[in-house]
């Protein structure tokens, strides 16, 4: 595993330095949240690994959250359960402790994919669900024409789905999760319609991405997108998105069976 930074953060990305807002911008998507609701299914007892704020976990079971980051953990709400101070790749649990697990947005910072997954396999009974971004489909974006770079950084770092299912035992389906025009959870695709939300240095520091390219990729896309603004270059373009319902990007929920 990754010497933890320290804030505790276990994988790539140092949330002690980049987590500070990240509850302003990344707050869990009614729409989104209703695909995990489904999956759990009538699971009672529920795992969250790499929980981080607390973003779609379920208020109507009973949830253990995992997250190794002391920044993330402060920014729980009060309604939600303390997290335990922990990583994905060394659950403190015994075998088959929980109904269900899920992870959202969390595997492609995990040190060690294979036995974070194992891991999560070994202490659940029922569906394991990885809330993820198929890193084939990132240059769907309107973001990959101003900040190639980042989404360069975005496709080596999640994993692919085939890993992902592999790392699951293979009894898994890949599901598409369409993206709400007004979607609340901050990621970059959530603003595919809503392109000045992007100059906003706080929501380009909620995607980690950002924080593995040089801070002039970032300056120079918001000085390129400001100017399309402006200039209605980026509406001739991509105008249309800006009423589309819905946004078939990469992000992908991956259930997986016992």
């Amino acid at each position: 595993m990754h010497n933890r930074h320290q804030d505790g953060s276990a994988g790539d990305a140092n949330y002690g330095v980049i987590g500070a807002g990240y509850s302003r911008y990344r707050q869990p998507d009614p729409h989104i949240a209703e695909f995990i609701r489904r999956a759990l299914g009538d699971a009672a007892t529920v795992l969250n690994v790499g929980a981080g704020a607390g973003s779609y976990e379920p208020v109507d079971r009973e949830v253990t959250a995992v997250e190794p980051s002391a920044s993330m953990r402060a920014q729980r709400p009060a309604l939600l359960p303390l997290a335990i101070d922990a990583a994905a790749e060394n659950l403190p649990f015994p075998d088959q402790a929980f109904d269900a697990a899920m992870a959202t947005f969390t595997v492609h910072q995990w040190s060690n994919l294979e036995r974070g997954l194992s891991e999560m396999r070994r202490v659940t009974r029922g569906p394991v669900l990885i809330l993820s971004c198929d890193p084939e489909l990132l240059e769907r974006s309107w973001l990959h024409a101003y900040a190639p770079e980042m989404i360069a950084v975005e496709a080596r770092r999640y994993p692919s789905m085939t890993s992902i299912v592999a790392g699951l035992g293979g009894n898994a389906e890949v599901r598409p999760v369409p993206i709400p025009l007004n979607c609340v959870d901050g990621f970059g695709e959530a603003y595919y319609g809503r392109p000045g939300r992007m100059l906003d240095p706080g929501a380009r520091l909620a995607n980690s991405a950002w924080s593995f390219v040089d801070p002039s990729i970032g300056e120079r896309f918001a000085a390129e997108l400001g100017r399309d603004l402006a200039d209605g270059s980026w509406d001739r373009r991509y105008g249309v998105l800006r009423t589309q319902p819905f946004f078939e990007g990469s992000l992908r929920l991956i259930v997986a069976r016992p």
